[in-house]
């Protein structure tokens, strides 16, 4: 299992989404990268998952949040349904 945050360098709430998934993924002991949606191969990759706004979190290929900062007890929620 992988947490994917898809953020931008301009994005104010991307710093929080990237430290919120850290610790979960830590937590859990799963996968985490960033994906900065304004590189070449970071766009490529948010179209697949049809991202257009930051910060967005995936679990494997499953989008969870779009644009919007979710709780730790939201994210935790979800990965534990995945576990």
């Amino acid at each position: 299992m992988e947490l994917k945050v898809f953020t931008m360098k301009t994005c104010p709430n991307c710093p929080a989404a990237k430290q919120l998934a850290k610790e979960v993924a830590s937590k859990f002991n799963v996968g985490y990268r960033e994906i900065d949606i304004s590189t070449p191969e970071g766009e490529i990759e948010g179209l697949m998952y049809q991202i257009m706004s930051t910060p967005s979190i995936a679990i494997d290929d499953d989008v969870i949040a779009r644009g919007k900062l979710i709780s730790q007890e939201e994210l935790e929620g979800e990965v534990r349904k995945r576990l």
